[in-house]
């Protein structure tokens, strides 16, 4: 292209970039031609206004049609060729990029369709697979709406391999995974990664893939140790003070201790009494 001054308005000298006609471009060239030249007021030294008031009138229009114009492509060019005004131009934009109301919503619905069903593949890259996420999240700033961090970051974590599931579980448990970035996310799994893979190649054992317990891991072992330590403590009982109710004092006729180990005084029994006694004593202490 060449800059080529022409007067605008009251005769203002502006520099403006011209396009050059080439063998491939003629209509295209002929359009942002005819566009430059209507906004500068001289588009009717070439094809005369039918109203001269309404060319008057519309001069804002015209320079705001040959801006947009300015900046399309060639092909998005042709696309609003017969647009007449640069509201026509921006409505003709919005419904092939961005489209009516329930076109929108009918876009986003399949846009988050196509994000639940989004898995990492067995050989794919952290970073790929990173990627394919910051995409998604690119496509639905296209369709004004806003894909945040939380459900990025759960994406991700949702879809790691079995290889990284130390790492997922080390997040979850000690970070809040509610307030964290997805770049945070990715780069804590891609350290973990690195180190599993310098750990395989140092002949290391299964990787790496029992480093960590979840937090369900945690406390079902802690449950089984309590319940194994309540079980010793009931069988302390039992072999304790509790076996020891089973006797029965026959000096003063209360259970919970023998009679040898019995601190009232002693009674004197007659003489049957006294061979009953000593059998108990006896069967007693073969109980204990």
């Amino acid at each position: 292209m060449v800059l080529v001054p022409y007067a605008v308005g009251s005769g203002s000298s502006v520099s403006h970039q011209v396009p050059v006609l080439t063998g491939e471009n003629y209509t295209t060239w002929a359009i942002k031609v005819e566009a430059d030249l209507d906004a500068a007021g001289l588009w009717e030294e070439v094809v005369p206004p039918e109203d001269v008031a309404s060319a008057v009138t519309a001069k804002k229009d015209k320079s705001a049609g040959a801006y947009l114009l300015r900046a399309l492509s060639d092909d998005l060019l042709l696309h609003v060729a017969a647009k007449k005004t640069a509201a026509e131009i921006c409505c003709s934009l919005k419904s092939r990029f961005v489209g009516a109301d329930r076109v929108l919503a009918a876009r986003l619905a399949t846009l988050r369709g196509d994000f639940e069903r989004l898995r990492m593949d067995g050989g794919e890259s952290l970073d790929a697979f990173a990627g394919k996420i910051s995409g998604m999240a690119a496509r639905y700033a296209g369709l004004g709406s806003t894909l945040d961090d939380v459900a990025m970051v759960k994406k991700l974590l949702d879809a790691m391999p079995d290889r990284l599931y130390a790492a997922v579980a080390g997040i979850e448990q000690f970070c809040d995974v509610s307030t964290m970035v997805f770049e945070d996310a990715l780069g804590r799994l891609k350290a973990f990664d690195e180190r599993l893979h310098r750990h395989r190649q140092d002949g290391g054992g299964h990787g790496g893939e029992q480093l960590m317990l979840t937090a369900e891991q945690c406390r079902a072992r802690e449950h089984q140790r309590g319940g194994t330590r309540d079980d010793k403590d009931r069988r302390s009982e039992a072999s304790g003070s509790g076996g020891g109710r089973r006797g029965r004092c026959y000096n003063c006729g209360r259970r919970g201790h023998f009679k040898r180990d019995c601190t009232e005084p002693k009674k004197v029994a007659a003489p049957a009494e006294q061979a009953l006694l000593a059998d108990a004593c006896v069967e007693n202490d073969g109980l204990l």
